[in-house]
């Protein structure tokens, strides 16, 4: 049974409609995986050497095992937001004389080959050989190194539970960020010391050996935990089950003064009130606008000028990048539909650069405050100034990339999953954008920096910016024309199954 559903599951993977779309996509995957492959076993082969430089007084390992705790938590971080957990198409096994048993099982222990299990390992065994290595009793090393894959199995069957919990809210990241942040927070102010209790139970294991049941009874227990999970939703009728809830009515009669488009605006603002996806957009916006708190208040930022265009261009554009980079996918549902009609792209895309530059404007006067660091460090208005040309910037030239950049987009968007840290629909074209979007004004500015001054810099990007206004009609209509060709090709896109 396990080889027809390895079976099932090769089959279903190539030949899935979008697995040739996304060769780029794997491609580009593939040498991450080998990036971080190449780190950890750096790390491991590095680890030794440089703990015993850094603290000769002390015992490399009993070093490496105090900071555990904090591999732990980082490994879950990273695991929630970066790893694809196992799944299936279950629902027609269901109609099968196929065990609920059998399947979940199935689904459980794949996730054990999971790569971000393995990926541990090439730190911890070039780690567990420099021990040896130096004279460190083997018996002991094997125990820690099989330990160590134990923790890893739990931090991955406790990422399950934790996915299951996120799925159930509406700001998704928030239990892996409250676990994670108390945890961390009760360490830090010495309430309770999980970095030595860690620690003191991993040496009392490699000590005697016998306690190592302890992880294991863990282990067999989240296994369990997550068995009865699964099997609760293992159900055919389960997906039929809707949430039922008052509708409310938004009144969007303030549109209209925008003419021809507020049409397409309402659709906008109800896409982006009314789908989680889509809703993450709104909250994503508190994060933006508190973004320059991670640097201003620290002098060795306060000191790099240039990252302050940086800063500028993500706080008064953060709607722009995290709601504009997946136009028109927003409307990959109901495209064809709406290609249907007789409405003209100029229209379409006119109402998109409206809430884009409407979202810079109003982030930019939100972003003000922040002259309060001009004023107690005497920076002599620099951040505000940069904040200015960086909204000027986002309204000339990156409104514009952004909606150019929109014609690429292949992947359709389904608004009813996970709002935060989701992938789907992310495509070649996203992880591009970047490039213009946010570093190619950061380096333009950083040369005229370096060569001239501040000043000059907050000049030519400012003035860049007011170009764009300037010529914004004979862009948009280049936008408008590529819009046109790729019209057929976006329709297609979006009729295919992901």
């Amino acid at each position: 049974m396990i080889k027809r559903f390895i079976s099932f599951e090769w089959k279903q993977f190539f030949r899935s409609s979008s697995w040739q779309k996304s060769i780029a996509i794997n491609i580009l995957m593939i040498f991450l995986a080998l990036y971080m492959i190449v780190s950890f076993l750096a790390l491991g082969l590095v680890l030794y050497p440089a703990l015993k430089k850094l603290y000769p007084e002390n015992d490399p390992f009993i070093m490496f095992n105090g900071f555990l705790f904090y591999w732990i938590m980082a490994d879950l971080m990273m695991r929630f937001f970066l790893q694809k957990l196992p799944v299936m198409s279950v629902k027609p096994l269901l109609t099968l004389p196929v065990k609920r048993k059998t399947i979940i099982n199935y689904v459980l222990r794949k996730s054990a080959f999971s790569f971000f299990n393995f990926l541990p390992l090439f730190a911890i065994i070039p780690f567990g050989i420099m021990l040896l290595i130096n004279d460190y009793d083997a018996v002991n090393i094997l125990v820690w190194v099989f330990v160590m894959v134990l923790i890893t199995l739990i931090i991955n069957f406790v990422n399950f539970i934790i996915e299951s919990l996120s799925s159930q809210i509406e700001l998704s990241f928030l239990p892996i960020i409250a676990f994670v942040g108390i945890l961390s927070a009760l360490n830090h102010f010495n309430i309770i010391s999980f970095a030595e209790l860690v620690s003191k139970g991993v040496l009392g294991i490699v000590d005697s050996p016998v306690y190592i049941l302890i992880p294991v009874l863990i282990l067999v227990a989240l296994y369990q935990l997550n068995y009865k999970a699964l099997k609760q939703k293992l159900y055919i009728d389960n997906s039929l089950k809707t949430k039922t809830q008052e509708a409310k009515e938004t009144n969007l009669e303030w549109t209209k003064r925008f003419g021809d488009i507020g049409s397409f605006l309402q659709l906008d603002i109800k896409l982006i009130t009314r789908n989680k996806r889509a809703k993450s957009s709104i909250w994503i916006l508190l994060i933006g606008l508190l973004y320059g708190l991670f640097f201003y208040p620290q002098p060795m930022y306060r000191e790099w000028e240039p990252l302050f265009i940086f800063i500028g261009i993500f706080v008064t554009g953060i709607f722009l990048i995290n709601f504009g980079q997946f136009i028109p996918a927003w409307d990959s549902a109901y495209y064809k539909l709406l290609m249907s009609q007789n409405i003209k792209y100029e229209k379409y895309l006119k109402s998109k650069f409206t809430l884009l530059a409407a979202s810079v404007i109003i982030m930019f006067l939100l972003s003000t405050p922040y002259v309060y660091f001009d004023i107690k460090f005497d920076l002599g208005f620099k951040i505000i100034l940069s904040h200015l040309a960086a909204a000027i910037y986002n309204l000339g030239i990156n409104t514009h990339v952004i909606l150019f950049a929109g014609s690429f987009n292949r992947k359709k968007i389904n608004l009813d999953e996970r709002a935060a840290f989701n992938w789907q629909g992310t495509g070649a074209v996203q992880w591009l954008l970047g490039i213009p979007l946010m570093l190619l004004p950061m380096l333009l500015f950083g040369i005229l920096f370096w060569i001239f001054n501040f000043e000059v810099g907050v000049i030519v990007i400012t003035s860049l910016g007011i170009l764009g206004i300037v010529f914004h009609q004979k862009i948009m209509k280049h936008i408008n024309s590529r819009y046109s060709r790729s019209k057929y090709k976006m329709i297609d896109a979006f009729s295919q199954e992901s």
